[in-house]
């Protein structure tokens, strides 16, 4: 069995650019205000989502490890 991430916005940092819909539209749907929002917070590690995550320009897709909250996106310094 693979690994679980859990996917998070910071809807205070997302600028609507909708980057992780287009390299990710099953992960990803953008509200009536351009705000994303994931469409399952907690999903199998999936490589579209991780594109989504790298592409977002203001890095406002964070990705941690179901259960251990380990990072994945970003990763730590």
């Amino acid at each position: 069995m693979g690994d679980r991430w859990h996917v998070e916005v910071d809807r205070s940092l997302c600028i609507g650019s909708a980057q992780c819909v287009h390299h990710a539209p099953d992960g990803f749907h953008l509200d009536t205000a351009r705000q994303s929002h994931p469409d399952a917070p907690d999903t199998d590690a999936n490589e579209k989502v991780l594109e989504a995550a790298e592409s977002c320009p203001v890095e406002a897709i964070a990705i941690t490890l179901a259960g251990s909250g380990e990072a994945v996106f970003p990763p730590e310094e």
